[in-house]
């Protein structure tokens, strides 16, 4: 298992901020992962489990403790009739996961391509994109219990799934995800498309089917047109993906002309971007250090030169904004570390 000290976690985020971890191992086996952890729990040393580093804002003091980078590899495959179930170790990449899923027919995940991360993340953020979350398709996930000291198989029913959550992100740190356990059905065509920005760019209706290999297509140039697929040259891509979840609110909340999506509690979820744009923050907004995106209003973007308390500042200014301006507090999507809004 690798070990150094004092490592720049700036290598280790796509918003390239963070400073260094006292200590940094990278785990290439599950057992390596969950003994890495174990011992550091056993000498009291605050642990960070870092996988892609995608959805991570860590503070320019870095991580007084052990990070450990979760590196495993491994996808097993059990097919099954019209369906298929695929077991994943957590280091292994999200995106690949989906560029395979399409090639093998694998239906499911084809809108959620081109998002960065590690499979081990997705669980714990219920990740989503285009009218897709991952819960989904999960069948299990397999943990080391922190708090019970042991291994533990969760099923979908226990795992508390919501709009970007889940019971493991509700108690931080107490679950080391080991590995994923998809069940997909199998076929050409994808689920429904259920969003209407993707639908128009397949040109079907909402909730007609097209090809899983058209959708994927189709989701890495509507990502790539914000900025939502990785590239070091390009700047607007140094973020941690969308900063703001769409908020939930009440019918009598909802400010006119916003979007609305019902949900089942009564309530509708509306577009943060549209509450951030027509609070004043337009594409762009900021400074030669820290601002939005210059292709998505979500984006909080590292120009090149910022450091971790730029960031905030600039996310805190949105978030005040958006609350003077409507009454709704936006809540950050990536997990912060060491820092608050």
């Amino acid at each position: 298992m690798l070990s150094t000290t004092a490592e720049p976690l700036t290598r280790w985020t796509t918003l390239r901020l963070g400073g260094p971890a006292r200590t940094f191992l990278e785990a290439a086996t599950r057992a390596e992962l969950y003994d890495a952890v174990a011992t550091a729990d056993r000498s009291d040393e605050p642990v960070l489990v870092l996988g892609g580093g995608s959805n991570l804002v860590v503070s320019d003091g870095g991580f007084a403790g052990t990070v450990v980078r979760v590196a495993t590899q491994g996808v097993r495959v059990a097919a099954g009739g019209t369906s298929v179930e695929v077991s994943v170790e957590a280091g292994e990449s999200w995106d690949r996961l989906v560029e395979r899923a399409g090639e093998e027919g694998w239906v499911g995940i084809e809108a959620m391509a081109g998002i960065p991360g590690t499979v081990g993340a997705v669980p714990i953020q219920n990740v989503g994109a285009y009218g897709q979350e991952v819960s989904e398709t999960i069948a299990q996930v397999l943990v080391y219990d922190r708090s019970e000291q042991q291994t533990r198989t969760f099923l979908p029913p226990d795992c508390g799934f919501g709009y970007r959550t889940s019971m493991f992100k509700r108690l931080p740190g107490r679950y080391v995800v080991g590995s994923v356990t998809f069940r997909f059905r199998t076929g050409s065509l994808g689920v429904p498309v259920k969003y209407a920005e993707l639908a128009r760019a397949l040109g079907v209706e909402v909730e007609e089917r097209a090809s899983s290999a058209d959708v994927r297509r189709a989701v890495l140039r509507l990502r790539g047109d914000k900025g939502m697929v990785l590239d070091a040259g390009d700047r607007d891509t140094w973020s941690a993906g969308s900063f703001f979840t769409n908020p939930m609110v009440s019918v009598d909340v909802l400010p006119e002309g916003a979007p609305a999506w019902p949900q089942p509690d009564g309530r509708v979820k509306t577009s943060a971007a549209w509450l951030i744009e027509r609070a004043g923050y337009r594409k762009g907004h900021g400074n030669d250090r820290v601002r939005l995106s210059a292709k998505h209003t979500l984006a909080l973007t590292n120009r090149g030169s910022a450091s971790t308390a730029d960031l905030v500042a600039l996310a805190r200014e949105i978030r005040d904004g958006v609350d003077a301006k409507f009454g709704i507090e936006l809540h950050p999507e990536p997990v912060l570390v060491g820092c608050a809004l």
